[in-house]
This record gives C-alpha cells, sequence and structure tokens, in this order.
C-alpha cells in the first residue's frame, strides 16, 4: 500500500465510525466521544470551522479546522489526525 492509500484508508475508517451518528448535539453531551481533526473529507465535517459555518461546508480533503465526533481514543489511532476541543453552539433560546 502507498502513503495515499493509507490516508484514505484511515479517513474511510473514521467517517465509517462516524457515520451511524445522528445528532450532534447528544455527541457533545457524549462524555465517551472527542472531537477529531485534520483528516476529515471535503463536506463530511460535523461541525463549523474557522473558515464556514456549518457543518458539511468544508471544500478540501483534510483541512485542520475540520472535525468529526470520534469515540474516545480513536484519533490518536488515525495518521495525521488530532484531537482538538471546540466549543459547539447549543441550540438558540
Amino acid at each position: 500500500m502507498n502513503r495515499n492509500s493509507l490516508y484514505l484508508f484511515a479517513v474511510t475508517s473514521a467517517l465509517a465510525v462516524a457515520g451511524s451518528a445522528t445528532s450532534n448535539v447528544a455527541f457533545a453531551a457524549d462524555g465517551d466521544k472527542e472531537q477529531c481533526a485534520g483528516v476529515i473529507k471535503a463536506g463530511k465535517n460535523d461541525c463549523a470551522t474557522s473558515t464556514n459555518a456549518c457543518h458539511g461546508h468544508v471544500e478540501t480533503d483534510g483541512s485542520k479546522d475540520a472535525w468529526i465526533y470520534l469515540p474516545s481514543g480513536t484519533c490518536d489511532r488515525i495518521a495525521g489526525a488530532r484531537v482538538v476541543q471546540v466549543k459547539v453552539p447549543g441550540p438558540k433560546k
């Protein structure tokens, strides 16, 4: 396997794990999830970044700001990924 294949495998695996997500707000309340950044495919981010205002709007693969929720401990096992702590806005009152 070449480096690109390994990168795509890691990203695909991370997205598959996150694909079962139905509610980002519920994940934010879950203590067994972490925000993983740096390896997300374009359009697959879970929440806003410094360059866009909504989930799913990242335009480039591997954006350093784009992140998804993964089970705790998973992000550290993905090459090029890093755990981040981004405040997720709650529902408007």
